[in-house]
């Protein structure tokens, strides 16, 4: 890692910064939550998440951006790091076709997020809500999670009261809850 402190919100330089992240400290700030940032190398695997875990001390949170077979309806799933996604359990509960991983041009077409870097943060972008929020019960059992900022070299400690209280109603996604 590149750095391995949590500082306490948005990082003191930007300059080096995407947009989008940017908007994401911005989001963050204008809704008053707490959050603290740690900078890393590029996170593209659970493992690397699980090292980073061990620095924030917050549940690391898989973020799945799926579709069903037709391309019609896409969804952001939010479940716990160490937990396996079924899709035949997740279909069922939300009444769909079985689903799977929708692809790079829809995740940059919604949520402007490139693969490895997706965020339930990412919905900012979907101004349109073409995309359902659906997020696993035991992510609510989580004191803190972490999340990126629309870019994967830098997580987020994000009290999970504030991601409910705040930032969902913020993101105006209203979420379906689901256990997996």
């Amino acid at each position: 890692m590149s750095e391995n402190k949590l500082k306490k919100g948005r990082p003191a330089d930007l300059t080096h910064r995407i947009e989008t992240e940017i908007r994401c400290y911005d989001l963050l700030d204008r809704i008053n939550v707490e959050y603290e940032h740690l900078d890393h190398e590029p996170a593209m695997t659970m493992e690397i998440c699980a090292e980073i875990d061990k620095v924030i001390d917050a549940d690391i949170c898989k973020n799945l951006f799926l579709c069903n077979r037709q391309k019609t309806k896409f969804y952001l799933l939010l479940i716990p790091g160490d937990k396996k996604f079924l899709t035949k359990d997740i279909s069922q509960q939300i009444n769909s076709a079985r689903l799977s991983f929708a692809g790079e041009e829809e995740m940059m077409k919604y949520l402007q997020i490139q693969p490895g870097s997706v965020s339930i943060l990412g919905l900012m972008n979907d101004r349109e809500h073409a995309v359902q929020l659906l997020i696993d019960t035991d992510v609510l059992k989580c004191h803190h999670i972490g999340i990126h900022p629309c870019i994967n070299t830098t997580t987020l400690r994000i009290p999970t009261n504030d991601l409910m209280e705040k930032l969902v109603p913020a993101l105006e996604h209203e979420p379906i809850l689901v256990t997996l």
